[in-house]
């Protein structure tokens, strides 16, 4: 087996035990083929820098990331809500192109993840090699590539980069 295998064996395996909480032999066995079966079959696709997992300043970064994530999404949530409930406040659909400087495809997905799931944003094309993302955006504030990449990717891609590249 690969390093990385190996790394995405363990990750596997912890998950799975924290979620099956409390462990017993059944979950435990059953854990040990899933994580095994993942890992064999997409171990060297997941991890292509299997040093990244051995920082703990990373896992530090990502716990600072989900509360900074969580209270995006609040904000978006509230400003749809707000223009379902007042259909007087103005819609300005459109795709806008965004520019990123992260580089991996783990951060880039993470990226698009991130901006997806916060409402009234979608991620709808990436391009990797150029750091050029698609964003569909409800209310278009500036069609700019710099101010637009501001606004949608600036809050998360400073700390992606700290996570992931």
């Amino acid at each position: 087996m690969k390093k990385s295998q190996i790394i995405l064996f363990i990750l596997s395996l912890l998950i799975w035990t924290f979620l099956t909480w409390p462990p017993d032999i059944q979950h435990i066995i059953v854990g040990i083929l899933v994580a095994g079966l993942v890992s064999y079959l997409t171990g060297d696709l997941f991890v292509k820098r299997p040093h990244h997992f051995l920082s703990p300043a990373r896992y530090l970064w990502f716990l600072y990331y989900i509360p900074v994530f969580i209270w995006e999404c609040l904000k978006a949530n509230i400003d749809v809500a707000r223009r379902v409930v007042h259909p007087d406040l103005p819609i300005n659909p459109g795709i806008v192109k965004v520019k990123t400087n992260l580089k991996s495809d783990t951060a880039l997905t993470f990226l698009a993840n991130s901006i997806t799931l916060t409402p009234g944003t979608m991620s709808v094309d990436i391009i990797p090699e150029e750091g050029i993302l698609y964003i569909h955006w409800i209310d278009v504030k500036d069609k700019d590539i710099q101010k637009a990449s501001e606004i949608i990717v600036r809050r998360f891609e400073k700390i992606l980069s700290k996570i992931f590249e």
